[in-house]
């Protein structure tokens, strides 16, 4: 019974509220900003040069995209409200984007660049706001086989990286710097115990430089060059406000990327709960709501700042699996790294100067814990055949664009290749099919009604004509009866659900509780029914933590709502709770009754 997963995670040494000391969190900051500024730098670097645009401008770019990393990664760790996910989620320049901000910035300039990210941003916020009305659509099998093809589309730029060195370098080398980061990240990683398992991504790179520097790959120069402190003067390239037919042209494909990376965002959200509790837990899509708004912030500064988007960087969950500190003090220590490199040009040099073998070597680690992650967020629902079509043609699909194999004649020039990217291409294919899916399930039967037991009279007359209309007899008719009831009981506390509807106290939001209203929809799957129920939430305790604490005989609270919870335990084959702002959404599946066998005459 899914509801009833009490999987422990005995690696993770820190969870989120938990504060490490300040030189690990420090430490930790520093690699996750190590690993990923170069993508942050480089991402912009590509698109302007590609486009023609001019160094100055790439100057102000790079530092812009740097500082704003560097906000809403503190963002998102903080949270201001329903503004960030609380979580250590790195955040960075989007790889998603390239093909079309390279179109932008060739046919409109800077500043019609500037313009697209600004009004895409926007799409972003309304998303988050509306987040529960995609649930049957954004599913953990299309976001974990969006994280499954991350590391496939980045892993070949990674291999192309064994070989960044400079002309004439034997490939010895390379081979060295590379296998001494691989061994050593890998080795303490399997072997090491306690504090030094956290630093097995530092120690390995750091060896890893130093046997580059003795081969003479290490670029000193680069560093010796560059300014100890400093902004770019000018290259700001404002807004295009004119709105004219290259704004229009391009806005759509802006607004597709957005969610191609705000479906990479959901997934990231959801791996990142994974792997930084040690007790496994539902999922927060309060948190996942909160990652889409500091996401839409982040774009909306970058838009303004002249810089490409950025989106959630998946390296923070990598790091946080293999050292087990997932304590959002890291997530600011990052922020606060970012916005200080932005200012400080020989940082960024130093970092910069850490030779590619290496730094291939770090990520070819990453992203292989990467996809076992996708693999886990896919599976922790439960996978049928349905969804086991859904992600594998899927994942094979991505992995066939992005190689580009499927009739490259049609498909390599189509919305400025954007098919031509993995991770797109093998989202788009899962989402499409996941509405299929929905599309083709059986008819629901909704009823709407009051959120409280004065409205169960009303409730069991209209369950009793689904059980009837589908061939169930008094049996099943009772077992979604006590479903409904005891999920009202614990979900919206015992003594609120009882009282008259005329005497309800009021919510935190000011209104009274008589407002609130539940919608009910029933249908027939698999040999049982699935009950939804949608209503506005208050409460902080997850129902399907409640059910899974009842395993290990650790639920507190009243011994009314622990009957209730074992009630709904016993009559459910499983319950899935999904919480956010504003509402409620629990799913419950009721196996129907065995028929008896007939007897042969």
């Amino acid at each position: 019974m899914a509801a009833q997963s009490t999987d422990r995670n005995a690696g993770i040494r820190y969870e989120p509220e938990d504060k490490p000391p300040f030189w690990l969190s420090l430490g930790l900051g520093l690699q996750l900003a190590v690993l990923c500024l170069a993508g942050i730098v480089l991402t912009p670097a590509i698109v302007i040069r590609a486009a023609g645009g001019s160094e100055e401008f790439l100057t102000w770019a790079v530092f812009a995209s740097v500082a704003v990393s560097g906000v809403s990664t503190w963002i998102q760790a903080v949270r201001f409200g329903r503004i960030g996910a609380g979580y250590v989620l790195l955040m960075g320049t989007s790889g998603a984007f390239i093909a079309v901000c390279i179109t932008a910035i060739a046919e409109g300039g800077p500043a019609m660049l500037a313009t697209l990210v600004v009004v895409s941003s926007l799409f972003q916020f309304g998303l988050a706001a509306r987040l529960s009305l995609f649930r049957r659509i954004l599913t953990p099998g299309v976001a974990g086989t969006v994280i499954m093809l991350i590391p496939v589309t980045i892993m070949p730029l990674i291999f192309d990286m064994l070989t960044d060195v400079p002309e004439g370098t034997p490939l010895a080398t390379s081979a060295f710097a590379a296998v001494a980061t691989l061994v050593i990240i890998t080795g303490l990683a399997l072997k090491a115990r306690g504090a030094l398992r956290l630093w097995a991504p530092v120690v390995g790179v750091a060896a890893g430089s130093v046997v580059a520097g003795f081969f003479g790959i290490y670029n000193t120069q680069l560093v010796a060059e560059a300014a100890w402190i400093g902004a770019p003067s000018g290259g700001w390239p404002g807004l295009d406000l004119s709105f004219g037919p290259v704004f229009w042209a391009m806005l759509p494909a802006f607004v597709f990327v957005t969610l191609v990376g705000a479906i990479e965002t959901i997934g990231d959200t959801v791996a990142i709960q994974r792997v930084s509790r040690r007790r496994s837990q539902a999922v927060d899509f309060r948190a996942v709501q909160g990652a889409l708004n500091a996401d839409g912030l982040g774009n909306l500064l970058s838009g303004l700042g002249g810089t490409m988007p950025n989106t959630t960087y998946s390296t923070s969950i990598s790091v946080t699996e293999l050292t087990g500190v997932g304590a959002r003090r890291v997530g600011m220590a990052v922020g606060a790294l970012f916005i200080g490199m932005a200012f400080l040009p020989k940082v960024l040099a130093l970092l910069l100067a850490i030779p590619g073998p290496v730094v291939a070597a770090y990520a070819t680690v990453l992203m292989a814990m990467l996809f076992v992650i996708g693999m886990k967020v896919v599976v922790q629902d439960g996978v049928d055949y349905r969804r086991g079509v859904v992600v594998g043609v899927a994942f094979w699909i991505g992995v066939g664009f992005q190689n580009g194999v499927i009739f490259p004649e049609y498909f390599s020039e189509f919305a400025a290749g954007l098919l031509q990217n993995g991770m797109t291409a093998g989202g788009l294919a899962a989402i499409l099919m996941t509405m299929l899916v929905e599309w083709t399930q059986p008819r629901r039967r909704r009823l709407e009604t009051a959120c409280n037991v004065s409205a169960l009279p009303k409730i069991q007359e209209f369950l009793g004509a689904f059980a009837s209309r589908n061939g169930w007899g008094p049996t099943m008719k009772n077992r979604l009866d006590t479903a409904v009831e005891e999920t009202l009981l614990t979900l919206f506390h015992e003594d609120e659900a009882r009282a008259a509807t005329d005497a309800e106290p009021a919510s935190e939001e000011g209104e009274p509780r008589s407002a609130r209203r539940l919608r009910l929809a029933a249908y027939k799957d698999e040999g049982g029914a699935v009950l939804e129920l949608i209503a506005s939430g208050h409460d902080d305790q997850n129902l399907q933590d409640r059910i899974a604490m009842l395993a290990d005989n650790t639920a507190s609270g009243p011994v009314e709502r622990e009957i209730s919870l074992r009630l709904l335990r016993h009559v459910a084959s499983s319950v899935r709770h999904q919480q956010y702002h504003g509402t409620d959404i629990v799913t419950v599946r009721v196996k129907a009754p065995e028929s008896p066998p007939r007897r042969r005459g």
